[in-house]
């Protein structure tokens, strides 16, 4: 017997019976127009014009069951429209941890016949009202592709330009840097815990913005060209928890990052009444909380942090790990393979 809660039942008519076409004709209008591409929607390959010559590209996808429940022990159902906004939300912050700035979308979407139309429909509202609310006012939505399959699945591609700049990769942080933050810390994370806790929430108020920041991420996407700008030396996307996104660039710079609990008490602070009603330590959030999809960055000594940035700890010489306060810190966060 699965362990998760039976799917709500379907509202309105369903994808079954439905042909690709028509479904297609449906979810194409609310994505908005192609933007910059040369080709969008409806050949078997979009066109794009990169204007530097240089492309990013990243990819990422949400499971049913594993990345989303469509209903949560609580009784919260989450919508196309949350899954959508979080689909985009978390490509357009990888783009946005490399310096750059978004230029289109692809999605594949994977449905059960039994899917709701509605949520179908739902779900591209969700990605082009992300798109729009986030600020990446340069993207779109150019293709992608629908099949069927026993479990929602939603995978976007996201690419991206730099605008002439190098990237900012993992591996530039060095001893001497600084270590700063943009975006929020453990927000996300306390929301997933209120979603999984059972009891009822409020839609409103503390409870219920920490409710939407798991749900509907806020990336700051106009931190990570500032940051580059200002000479970033790593930087990437708190995705999976502050301690263990650090050890990525801990290790691709063979430094130590040793974060500033002092520093890092600002982000717990609105996180106690949460915390409280469920007995945990809120810097548990912070430190091992994941999709806020903030940035973490390191700068060199000297550097004006861009707006947006708090610096949260330094750059130290020795074995790539991630220390608070000098003291070994227990490796936290999100793993794919080992929940």
């Amino acid at each position: 017997m699965s362990a998760y809660p039976a799917r709500p039942a379907p509202a309105g008519p369903t994808v079954d019976g439905m042909t690709e076409g028509e479904l297609l004709a449906r979810i194409l209008p609310l994505l908005g127009d192609a933007g910059g591409a040369l080709v969008g929607p409806g050949d078997d390959a979009a066109v794009l014009a990169p204007a530097d010559g240089s492309v990013l590209i990243s990819v990422d996808t949400l499971v049913e069951d594993h990345d989303f429940r469509l209903q949560r022990p609580n009784g919260h159902r989450t919508t196309g429209y949350d899954v959508g906004w979080k689909s985009a939300a978390q490509n357009l912050s990888d783009i946005n941890a490399m310096g750059g700035t978004a230029t289109s979308l692809v999605v594949s979407l994977t449905l059960p016949p039994h899917t709701p139309v509605a949520w179908a429909e739902d779900c591209a509202r969700g990605l082009a009202a992300a798109i729009r609310g986030l600020g990446a006012t340069g993207c779109s939505v150019v293709g992608g592709d629908l099949g069927a399959g026993a479990q929602i699945v939603v995978t976007a591609a996201v690419t991206g330009t730099l605008d002439g700049r190098p990237p900012v990769l993992r591996s530039g942080a060095a001893p001497g840097h600084v270590l700063a933050v943009a975006g929020t810390l453990g927000r996300a994370a306390a929301g997933l815990a209120l979603l999984e806790d059972g009891r009822p929430l409020e839609d409103s108020g503390p409870v219920g913005e920490l409710v939407a920041a798991q749900l509907r991420p806020l990336p700051p996407l106009a931190a990570g060209p500032a940051a580059a700008l200002a000479g970033a030396s790593a930087m990437l996307d708190i995705s999976d928890g502050l301690v263990r996104d650090a050890g990525r660039i801990a290790t691709a710079s063979g430094v130590r990052l040793d974060l500033d609990p002092a520093a890092l008490q600002q982000y717990a602070r609105p996180l106690e009444d949460a915390a409280a009603r469920l007995g945990v330590d809120p810097l548990d959030w912070v430190l091992g909380g994941g999709e806020d999809h903030g940035l973490l960055a390191s700068f060199p000594p000297g550097a004006l942090l861009p707006p947006g940035f708090t610096a949260v700890g330094s750059v130290e010489p020795g074995t790539p790990l991630v220390t608070l306060a000098s003291q070994a810190t227990v490796l936290r966060g999100w793993d794919h393979f080992a929940h």
